[in-house]
């Protein structure tokens, strides 16, 4: 009887160590940035207005996290009306056609404390290709006002418009082909 209570036991705490959870992005506390350069002098920054993210997880410094991101690209904003209809059109974005831009992650790994590289499959005007990031995960914190969990990060990196074949008709001296991206997310755990 012994053995099997030990044997229960056991079954219960690699149950409940290897449990996943989700957390889910608070966007009122959350932004999805990019930033490139127009004719070689000046930087014009974007930003997604419509996006969701979650995260799964099992152990609690997100070392297993899988990220899940999916972006709306008609809402882009360059706080501009006459750039975003020109780079929502066929010319860039093309949101007739592709109206979702997507990243799912494949693999995590440390770099230092708190610090990862984050790989997936970024999804961008029909073409997935593979994508690296830079991931602070900033920490987590019981939020004072839901009384949840909320956990911190911050993406960074570049890719390359010619990778996905995006903007094609404009060189670099017009748009930068390095388009640099900056997200900052704050996800509560799923209740």
């Amino acid at each position: 009887m012994k053995k099997i209570l030990i044997l229960l036991a056991a079954a219960f705490s690699y149950t409940a160590a290897s449990a996943q959870t989700t957390w889910s992005v608070d966007k009122a506390h959350s932004n999805v940035k990019f930033t490139v350069t127009h004719l070689m002098v000046s930087d014009v920054d974007g930003i997604f207005k419509n996006y969701d993210a979650t995260i799964t997880a099992a152990k609690p410094d997100f070392s297993d996290a899988k990220f899940q991101i999916s972006i709306q690209t008609a809402s882009v904003s360059t706080d501009n009306d006459q750039r975003d209809k020109h780079i929502t059109s066929p010319d860039f974005f093309d949101v007739a056609t592709y109206p979702t831009l997507t990243f799912t992650s494949t693999a995590i790994t440390k770099t230092s404390d708190k610090h990862y590289k984050l790989t997936g499959n970024l999804t961008l005007h029909g073409v997935t290709k593979p994508a690296s990031f830079d991931l602070w995960y900033r920490g987590t914190i019981q939020n004072p006002m839901s009384k949840a969990d909320d956990a911190g990060f911050q993406l960074t990196g570049t890719i390359k418009r010619s990778d996905f074949n995006f903007g094609s008709k404009f060189g670099n001296a017009m748009v930068s082909d390095e388009v640099t991206i900056k997200a900052n997310g704050e996800f509560g755990k799923a209740k």
